[in-house]
């Protein structure tokens, strides 16, 4: 199984991609950050996020997609922007056909770290560790997007099977109901 792990972001969005390699072993496929000109026009922006994000998913093919969830911050201008590339990579994954998961901060920072007050340092470690890597990608927005798609292997995968035993238990118990009119 292989996760894009997408941490939105306007001016720098950081991409990680994760593939599970045995039971208990994570792998680290690529990483990297897409970066858009501040100075551009926003249409503009979304369109080079729009056009990187493409090649991305279809260089790595990931069976998976999981995108940092938009909380509400202080710096509206900065959630707003966040959103917006959000959106585009929700798009994408939605166009290509491949499952999307969003997981929020404190769910990406308790999966890797077990604290979801963890800090960007100790997430960075955590991901160092869980990859085996020699040191922390940077810039952060691609150690984060690492974090993300390592959250989705770990807890992901658990919510789409409990997901997947519900829908099964209501067809069932529809399937039961049928019968007995």
């Amino acid at each position: 199984m292989r996760v894009l792990g997408i941490d939105p972001g306007l001016t720098r969005c950081g991409i990680g991609v994760v593939e599970r390699i045995s039971s208990n072993k994570l792998q680290l496929v690529d990483c990297g950050v897409i970066r858009t000109d501040s100075s551009a026009q926003l249409h503009d922006r979304l369109l080079s996020l729009d056009e990187a994000l493409q090649e991305w998913i279809s260089k790595v093919k990931p069976d998976a997609i999981a995108v940092e969830r938009v909380f509400s911050q202080l710096n509206v201008k900065t959630a707003m922007a966040t959103g917006q590339a959000a959106g585009v990579a929700l798009l994408l994954a939605a166009k290509a056909g491949v499952p999307i998961a969003l997981h929020t901060p404190t769910e990406v920072k308790a999966s890797v770290t077990g604290t979801g007050r963890a800090s960007k340092d100790q997430v960075a470690k955590m991901v160092v560790r869980i990859l085996q890597l020699s040191e922390a990608p940077k810039p952060v927005d691609t150690t984060d997007a690492l974090a993300l798609a390592i959250c989705h292997h770990w807890r992901g995968m658990s919510s789409n099977k409990l997901n997947d035993a519900a829908n099964r238990e209501r067809v069932r118990i529809k399937g039961l109901q049928k019968v007995r009119r």
